[in-house]
């Protein structure tokens, strides 16, 4: 069976149809229910039901576009697929444009037929998966940090906790964008400390300005200093201290380092007074610094100081799980920032997210997020991963409903203003409902 949890419903008031169907459905790995009545089928739904519909047209009492209408006023997001024994295009059309996911004529091809129903699965799974995911959000039970339910960042949680409240020094190991401040911040919230989470990235500094900027300075160190100067070790004095990108820090600034760690203390720069300081170090590095002190490039003393205990994040495109959530988390945030107000992102859009493998991981997306509110997410309703004629085919598809809808369901007008042959347009018509070019 499915392992999205998705029944289908299947709604025919035939019997032998209905059974010859369920039968069909269930040997294809579907789980399936079927109704004999559309009255049936809306009376036992639930809200949010994790199924997708499949009905006839023409029944008894409540018909197949009644139950798409009474079906989309209470979730527009639940997919329905129709099935007619009667070759009526103009009510194909109305019903793909009042929501209907797709339309077979009987008889029909059963392949045609399954991977309809398999992409209407996927896209409700989608969909309430993102419903959920946002609840979770509103309610504030995920993870104010370290958002994430794969088992790489439940792992990570579990470590943070087990050290947060210690003073081991910390090395994170990450790619760039993987949230290695986001953890040495959880590490600091975790550790009781009073004092402050000082952030420095080593690359951005420029050496001449390092020592300073690291250790302060005493009046008269160097041109310009008139008093002196608290450096950024200092001010993470009973707090901590967050060196990202430490690779970048020069090489004869390494030992100072090392000696604030070993001795706690500081020498500000044109003093000789030691100064106590009481700062957590936590460093972070996408490149293997074993590797570089092994090849000179790091000082190897430094290396085993740091690697008291190495916590490594995984790469985005190896946590996928997680990047409905992560998405979601960020268009908030970026709703409220920028005081927008913008619809839940698509089952679509999602689907394209979890399809991108990310090389600049959770900030990439959080870019992402950033310009879907702003409304300038590029090709944010795209299929990238279609080929050049399935493309022309959707847009054809899009143009031909279009011009359907502003004929009023005229095959004859809509042919005349598309500029094509009215028997082209019937045929391409055909070759749509049956799921040929229709998703």
């Amino acid at each position: 069976m499915n392992n999205t949890g998705i029944e289908v419903w299947l709604v025919e008031d035939d019997d032998d149809v209905r059974q010859s169907l369920l039968q069909t459905l269930q040997l294809s790995d579907l789980t399936a229910r079927g109704f004999a009545r559309a009255e049936q089928a809306l009376q036992a739904l639930p809200q949010e039901a994790p199924v997708v519909v499949l009905s006839d047209v023409r029944m008894p009492g409540m018909d197949g576009i009644a139950l798409l209408q009474q079906l989309q006023r209470r979730d527009a997001e639940l997919p329905v697929l129709l099935l007619t024994g009667h070759g009526d295009i103009p009510m194909a059309v109305a019903a793909i444009h009042q929501g209907a996911q797709d339309f077979f004529e009987k008889p029909f091809e059963p392949e045609q037929l399954l991977h309809s129903l398999r992409r209407a699965i996927d896209k409700r799974a989608l969909v309430l998966e993102n419903r959920r995911l946002r609840r979770q959000l509103a309610e504030g039970t995920g993870q104010p940090l370290l958002l994430g339910q794969a088992p790489q960042i439940e792992l990570l949680r579990r470590q943070i906790d087990n050290i947060a409240d210690t003073s081991a020094s910390v090395l994170i190991l990450g790619e760039t964008g993987t949230g290695k401040e986001m953890v040495a911040r959880s590490l600091h919230q975790g550790s009781g400390r009073k004092g402050n989470l000082v952030a420095v990235n080593c690359t951005a500094l420029p050496e001449s300005i390092f020592e300073s900027e690291m250790f302060g300075a005493e009046p008269g160190a160097y041109t310009g200093v008139n008093k002196r100067r608290i450096g950024k070790v200092e001010h993470a004095d009973g707090g901590t201290l967050f060196l990202d990108e430490i690779e970048g820090m020069p090489l004869n600034l390494q030992a100072k380092m090392l000696r604030v760690l070993q001795e706690s203390v500081l020498e500000r720069l044109g003093g000789n007074k030691l100064i106590p300081v009481d700062a957590r170090l936590v460093a972070a590095t996408k490149i293997d610094l074993k590797t570089a002190s092994d090849a000179g490039l790091f000082r190897a003393d430094l290396y085993f100081r740091l690697n008291v205990v190495t916590l490594s994040l995984p790469p985005l495109r190896e946590r996928r799980e997680d990047i409905p959530l992560l998405f979601l988390h960020f268009v908030e945030q970026a709703r409220e920032h920028y005081n927008r107000d913008v619809p839940p992102p698509a089952a679509s859009l999602m689907q394209q997210l979890l399809n991108r493998d990310w090389p600049g991981n959770v900030r990439e997306l959080r870019h992402h997020a950033e310009q879907y509110v702003l409304g300038v997410l590029p090709d944010a309703t795209a299929e990238p991963d279609l080929t050049l004629p399935q493309q022309l085919s959707r847009l054809e598809q899009q143009l031909i409903l279009t011009a359907m809808k502003q004929a009023d369901n005229s095959v004859a007008l809509a042919a005349e203003r598309l500029g094509i042959p009215r028997k082209t347009l019937y045929d391409k018509l055909a070759r749509y409902k049956h799921g040929n070019g229709m998703d």
